[in-house]
């Protein structure tokens, strides 16, 4: 009886030891992670990461999610919502999650790192940093994938889209005049875009065309005067935050001399795809293509 007793203990801590085993992992800001498999309770911090936990087929392991994840479909019911800046340290603590998906952007707001406590605590936090491509998105999709151990739905998802991101360059093959593209992600006075080494400008030489802030670094802050002198021949806006985004541009002291409110080419991309390195990144993809080059890009 006693050697039985003994071969259940064995078996049980032997189960034990296989049912959380422990993987050191390099996340995508290049921090050594040490996570413990398998994962099942997951706390997402950011709305790119959600909507690629629900498109890998992972939703029902969110247990918490930030604020602005609250409209992604698929998402499980009464989830509680998360400041993005500012996560609640004990609601977390209390879901018990078994690893946080984070945004690089996460800290932004504080300066700090919000999970700090968390991670001396023992739990486990990877970083997603901000795309800087669409390759960038592809390797994110693939590192959740991983993380939640969802490869083959990871590599099918990755497959499907580059197969629309390479029909969409083949078809650019054939636009014989470029057109050079300003895109606005915050109104005046506080204008705001992209330039080099960002997901959006990448977006821009997908579909044919030119940002006209290409040479700049990153997140740029232009002038009137230099979007003005810059001339653009079509103006984009994912702006959803004042009621009529397109009339404000085309009614700016100046802006009347620049081709696109010439032309009456300024047009809205969807907020949410065009500012969440997901797959669904492709539907912003698909309205820029069309609004440049209507004649080559059907709307989808």
């Amino acid at each position: 009886m006693r050697f039985l007793w003994s071969l259940i203990l064995i078996t049980l801590l032997f189960s034990s030891c296989n049912a959380a085993k422990t993987n050191e992992i390099i996340d995508r800001t290049g921090r050594n992670i040490v996570i413990r498999n398998p994962i099942n309770r997951v706390v997402s911090t950011a709305p790119s990461n959600t909507e690629i936990i629900v498109d890998l087929g992972q939703a029902e392991k969110l247990v918490a999610i930030d604020k602005h994840s609250a409209n992604i479909e698929g998402i499980p019911d009464k989830l509680p919502l998360l400041d993005f800046f500012y996560p609640d340290a004990e609601v977390i603590i209390n879901l018990k999650p078994d690893l946080i998906i984070a945004s690089g952007h996460n800290p932004t707001g504080s300066g700090e790192d919000p999970f700090k406590l968390l991670r001396e605590m023992g739990i486990p936090v990877v970083y997603i940093s901000m795309s800087k491509s669409i390759e960038d998105i592809y390797k994110d999709i693939e590192f959740i994938a991983k993380l939640l151990q969802a490869e083959e739905k990871g590599e099918k998802l990755v497959t499907w889209m580059k197969q629309q991101i390479n029909s969409i360059i083949k078809t650019a093959e054939d636009i014989e005049i470029v057109k050079t593209v300003y895109f606005e992600i915050s109104a005046a006075p506080d204008m705001m875009t992209f330039g080099k080494d960002s997901f959006i400008d990448d977006m821009i030489k997908t579909v044919g065309a030119k940002n006209i802030f290409a040479n700049e670094n990153w997140l740029v802050s232009p002038s009137a005067e230099a979007v003005i002198n810059r001339n653009p021949d079509v103006i984009l806006t994912n702006v959803n935050y004042i009621d009529d985004p397109i009339s404000e541009i085309k009614n700016r002291l100046g802006f009347n001399h620049i081709n696109a409110v010439i032309n009456d080419r300024v047009y809205q991309i969807d907020t949410d795809s065009s500012v969440r390195p997901s797959a669904r990144v492709l539907y912003a993809i698909y309205q820029m293509s069309h609004a440049i080059n209507p004649e080559l890009y059907e709307l989808q």
